[in-house]
């Protein structure tokens, strides 16, 4: 299997927001940058918020970083 990072931000959804998962397990769905912070916080994930553009650990798929909440 090929290596991926351990927090994947999936493609805008039509209705808003981008589905989370870490370590392939469903967190939820983002709708800004505030909320992917926390869940990634309740992940166990220390310092959540300097590591978004990190891709060692954060991929983001279909989309820019920090883009495509909104509907």
């Amino acid at each position: 299997m090929a290596w991926q990072a351990p927090v994947v931000v999936h493609p805008p959804a039509p209705e808003g927001g981008r589905r989370v998962t870490v370590r392939g397990e469903d967190v939820g769905t983002a709708r800004s940058d505030r909320d992917l912070v926390e869940f990634l916080r309740r992940a166990g994930l220390d310092d959540a918020d300097m590591i978004l553009d990190d891709p060692h650990l954060v991929e983001w798929r279909g989309g820019r970083a920090h883009q495509g909440y909104a509907a």
